[in-house]
C-alpha cells in the first residue's frame, strides 16, 4: 500500500507541474504575440519616418569602399 500511496503522490506533483507548465507556455505565448505586434508597428513607424528624411533610404547611402 505504501508504493501505491507513493505513486499517486508522484502523479499528483505531476498533474501540478504540468498545469503550472502549461500557464506558463500560454502566458510566453500571449507575450511573445504581444511583442511580435509592437514589433510590427515599430517597423511600420520607423519606415514613416525614414520616409520623411530625404536620403535617409540605404538606396541613397554612399558605399563604404568609395
Amino acid at each position: 500500500m505504501r508504493r501505491v500511496d507513493e505513486l499517486e503522490g508522484q502523479l499528483a506533483f505531476q498533474d501540478e507541474l504540468h498545469e503550472s507548465l502549461n500557464v506558463t507556455v500560454a502566458r510566453q505565448d500571449r507575450e511573445i504575440l504581444e511583442l511580435k505586434r509592437q514589433l510590427v508597428l515599430l517597423n511600420e513607424r520607423l519606415k514613416e519616418f525614414g520616409d520623411a528624411i530625404p536620403g535617409a533610404g540605404p538606396q541613397d547611402e554612399t558605399p563604404p569602399h568609395y
